[in-house]
């Protein structure tokens, strides 16, 4: 088994008051420590970056704004993501694809997890299906396993510790996957990639 440091990203999508996606965003980023690895949590309440006008490519050099410069930063030397998105109108929450769509370059051949989570019983899936589709299109490899939460507001406490135990065996099984992609394109990318 291939030892090695993995930097993993982990991007909320909700910028709601009430949202119910940090509560999500925080175990998962508690399971990854427990893993060792090293993860950094991007949320766009925090970053409050303006409606996409031009991508972060598109500044020139030392000339973006100093939050885009973080997230850059942040995504570029991620070796895997995890999307942690709510399901708004049966798709992705405008602050997500927003933030996402600010980056091209720093995304390539590298593994996406999806995490989705809604109110009711259907745990977000709409919107886990809609973010595949987001993924691929920015040149990354989405893994099969979603981690859907339904119910969100009776699943987690505010600090992210599970109300329903089960999300505690649910998650071992998506972290397996996105740990083995990690690892398996980190290593294929050290050897060059198609473009």
């Amino acid at each position: 088994r291939i030892q090695m440091s993995l930097n993993i990203a982990l991007i909320l999508g909700s910028v709601r008051e009430a949202r119910e996606g940090i509560k999500v965003a925080k175990f998962l980023m508690e399971k990854c420590k427990e893993r060792g690895f090293n993860v950094t949590l991007i949320d766009p309440k925090e970053y409050n970056i303006p409606l996409l006008d031009k991508r972060y490519s598109e500044y020139p050099t030392n000339t973006a704004p100093e939050n885009l410069e973080k997230i850059h930063s942040i995504l570029q030397s991620s070796d895997g993501f995890i999307i942690v998105t709510a399901e708004y109108n049966h798709t992705l929450p405008p602050a997500l694809t927003n933030l996402m769509g600010y980056f091209k370059e720093e995304y390539n051949f590298k593994p996406a997890a999806i995490a989705s989570y809604s109110g009711g019983p259907i745990a977000g899936m709409r919107a886990a299906v809609s973010a595949r589709i987001m993924l691929g299109e920015l040149c990354m490899i989405s893994i099969k396993t979603i981690f859907g939460v339904g119910n969100v507001m009776n699943s987690f406490d505010k600090d992210g510790k599970p109300l329903d135990l089960s999300y505690n065996q649910k998650v071992i099984r998506f972290l397996d996957e996105l740990e083995w992609y990690t690892k398996a394109l980190k290593e294929a990318r050290s050897k060059g990639v198609p473009f």
